[in-house]
């Protein structure tokens, strides 16, 4: 073996360990917000697996225990009963492998950019000269390069959350975890910002869990997708997302897209007690009429 088949050998090692890493196992996982006569169960008896590399979509109404479950799975939030660890260990609080984007932005207004981005490794110990050159390739991959040294106030909103998701990915966590992270931008700059999602996910390949309300953007993006009951919050269907990748905005047109979206609907607009609705063994709903 040459001394670049050696290398290349090392480099894709390399990757398959770290598409090894990150899967997430929920058993019978409950989860209790508030204290006292105001307490409540937010999440009830959920199990899933995610496996490492993976896109998964939690769906549902507002106030279903989307957020409160990744928030368990950031380890800001303690659960009540079951099991949830990431690689066989038990979750028992927040890590720099577990990086969290929220919906609004979390940039240091007294750091420009790439300060911002370099923060974690700053935390570490990374010398400056090192981590300013891990944070201008993770600015590239964001396509911000050319904003380094302005400020978090000077950027549109696109733009601060495309340095949010260099600041989380730049300490290479297992699992990126995602709240509604475009909700507050214009339709426009949300499509973009998803196609720009995929592209980084694309290379990276980390474990992403990604919450939202809207079904187009949890179509659009995830391998899979968990939908959620109205509080508490269940799971009621584990749906495989099969459309092809690299995905292009083109999709969300199409009639397979949209059978799915109805499913979606259905599943989000059912009624307790009722019958959910069932997917055919061709993967669409067995209703075709749209």
């Amino acid at each position: 073996m040459t001394i670049y088949e050696n290398h290349a050998h090392e480099q894709q090692s390399e990757h398959v360990k770290a598409v090894e890493l990150g899967r997430i196992n929920a058993k019978q996982l409950s989860i209790r917000l508030g204290a006292g006569a105001n307490e409540f169960e937010a999440v009830q008896a959920v199990d899933f697996t995610i496996k490492p590399g993976e896109f998964v979509c939690l769906l549902g109404p507002s106030g279903c225990g989307k957020s409160t479950l990744l928030g368990a799975l950031a380890g800001h939030i303690i659960p009540a009963s079951g099991i949830l660890d990431v690689d066989a260990q038990t979750i028992d609080g927040p890590s720099p492998e577990r990086g969290m984007v929220f919906q609004h932005h979390t940039l240091f207004p007294w750091l420009n950019v790439i300060d911002n981005v370099a923060f974690g490794l700053k935390m570490r110990g990374v010398v400056k000269a090192d981590r300013y050159e891990q944070a201008l390739a993770m600015l590239k991959q964001v396509g911000l390069e050319d904003v380094a040294t302005r400020w978090p106030s000077q950027l549109s909103g696109g733009m601060q959350q495309r340095v949010e998701i260099a600041r989380v990915l730049i300490n290479k966590p297992r699992l990126l975890l995602m709240d509604e992270p475009f909700g507050a931008l214009d339709a426009q700059t949300r499509m973009k910002m998803q196609q720009l999602l995929l592209d980084i996910w694309g290379r990276i390949r980390t474990t992403l869990v990604f919450v939202t309300h809207d079904i187009d953007e949890a179509l659009f993006l995830a391998d899979r997708i968990l939908v959620m009951s109205p509080r508490p919050g269940r799971i009621i269907e584990n749906l495989p997302v099969n459309f092809s990748r690299p995905r292009r905005t083109e999709l969300v047109t199409t009639p397979e897209f949209m059978l799915l979206k109805r499913h979606c609907l259905d599943l989000l607009n059912h009624e307790e007690g009722r019958p959910l609705p069932r997917l055919s063994p061709l993967g669409l709903p067995t209703d075709t009429n749209v």
